[in-house]
């Protein structure tokens, strides 16, 4: 039998705090990590109701609604987690990862519960930088040519200059906008899209710049055009590639003047409006042929900025995958839905000449097809999957293994390529190979033998 004293000093030892509740959920007892976390004495902490201890959280509201520990786990069931960010009487607030459990009863014993706290604000702050660096807005991606993209985004937007957005279909070239407008001082203002190419040009004219009553058949009331309900804020022109030659000549006129003119008006309103256009057409090579005004061109392209098609990132691929089956299941209601590592190298070797938009195209009809929680190869479209071989499923099973996946894009896996990306995955983690096993989707121990078996550097 361990002596209480023996058992208090093993306790405060321990870098995880450690609470024990009674069956009314007060403290009879607490470790010195657990009340350096939470702050103040022990003897102001012991007595007191948890939910009192971490009023204001989820986890408090919750165990107060229920009258009983709310993470405590089911039967049969997982254990249940929950970070909570406790005040701090000064500085930040420090993250805390949060588990319980029944103990079994002991003759003479007070404690029902054990509250286990872990100091989780290390791990917070590197999650959040990591996903800053993957994503900017709703554009996902950590290759060279986003993390540049993503620059060039953040210099643009702190300007007012027109920007023209170009790259084929399926790239995203409308997130791109929202992210400069979501990221402009111009952000509390309107985010108003036009998708030029959907209407006729009488039709598209008045979207743009409005009429009144009566200026044409059927405009029973006057209305405002896109240019003034984008007032203080951002107007995109998406495909503006297929406007006609004389809605050119007045959207011109628009961006010189600052003001429009409603149909079947004649006088002028005044907008304040930043201008994004978008094209998935070579505007040079349209302004040469004479289809496109050259002077409307140099109005539009003041801030070039060009998206890259998808088959110039594939690292980023596993990332995209990943959130997009992610949104599919949750439309679908699928559950746990995974890939198998050879429809990740399928989905890798593909060219994509539809983007991003096909990607997401192909993992819907794959999830569709998919009868069990794996999606393999055959589950594809046949112009992705085309010959690739068939192979033992071997399915990578969490978001982490696929942002592992996404640090060094490579074909099937050789030793140095192996090494290659641990070590990448040790570097981006600041050396800490705790963390980088981590973001591998591994344990500490299997990084470890990994690295002897590779003859690595321990």
């Amino acid at each position: 039998m361990i002596a209480i004293e023996s058992l208090n000093i093993f306790l405060d030892s321990l870098e995880e705090g450690v609470i024990f509740l009674d069956k009314n959920r007060r403290v009879v007892a607490i470790n010195k990590a657990a009340q350096q976390m939470i702050g103040g004495s022990r003897e102001a902490i012991l007595n007191e109701l948890c939910p009192n201890i971490f009023s204001g959280t989820d986890c408090a509201r919750a165990c107060e609604n229920r009258s009983c520990c709310n993470l405590v786990p089911k039967k049969g069931k997982d254990r249940v987690v929950e970070d909570v960010a406790l005040k701090q009487a000064d500085g930040p607030p420090l993250f805390v990862r949060k588990w319980a459990t029944i103990l079994p009863a002991v003759a003479g014993s007070q404690a029902y519960y054990a509250i286990m706290l872990r100091n989780v604000s290390h791990e917070i702050q590197l999650e959040q930088e990591i996903k800053e660096r993957l994503q900017l807005g709703s554009l996902v991606g950590h290759s060279p040519v986003m993390q540049e993209l993503y620059d060039k985004i953040l210099r643009l937007a702190a300007s007012d200059a027109t920007v023209l957005v170009t790259g084929e279909s399926g790239t995203g070239k409308e997130l791109v906008a929202r992210a400069l407008h979501d990221n402009s001082k111009r952000a509390g203002g309107p985010y108003v899209p036009l998708h030029c190419a959907a209407l006729p040009e009488h039709l598209l004219e008045s979207e743009l710049f409005g009429h009144a009553r009566g200026a044409f058949t059927g405009a029973t009331t006057e209305r405002p055009g896109r240019f003034e309900a984008a007032n203080g804020g951002t107007l995109l022109l998406d495909e503006i590639g297929e406007i006609s030659p004389g809605i050119q000549v007045k959207l011109l006129r628009v961006l010189q003047e600052r003001e429009v003119v409603r149909l079947g008006e004649n006088h002028a309103r005044k907008v304040d409006v930043r201008v994004i256009a978008a094209t998935h057409r070579d505007i040079v090579a349209m302004v040469k042929r004479g289809e496109f005004r050259e002077d409307l061109y140099y109005r539009l392209c003041i801030l070039p900025l060009h998206v890259p098609p998808l088959r110039e990132r594939k690292e980023d691929i596993a990332l995209l995958a990943s959130r997009l089956l992610k949104n599919l299941c949750e439309r679908y209601q699928r559950e746990d839905v995974q890939l198998d590592h050879n429809t990740l190298l399928t989905l890798e070797t593909y060219d994509w000449p539809g983007n991003i938009r096909q990607l997401s195209n192909a993992l819907e009809y794959a999830l569709v097809h998919a009868d069990k929680q794996v999606i393999l190869p055959h589950h594809l479209p046949t112009e992705v999957r085309g010959t690739f071989p068939s192979a033992q499923p071997t399915i990578v099973s969490s978001p982490q293994q696929l942002v592992a996946k996404s640090l060094s894009y490579h074909s099937p896996i050789s030793p140095e390529n192996e090494l290659a990306t641990i070590n990448r995955a040790v570097s981006e983690a600041g050396g800490n190979k705790a963390e980088a096993a981590r973001r591998l989707g591994m344990s500490r121990t299997t990084l470890w033998k990994r690295l002897k078996n590779l003859d690595a550097d321990l």
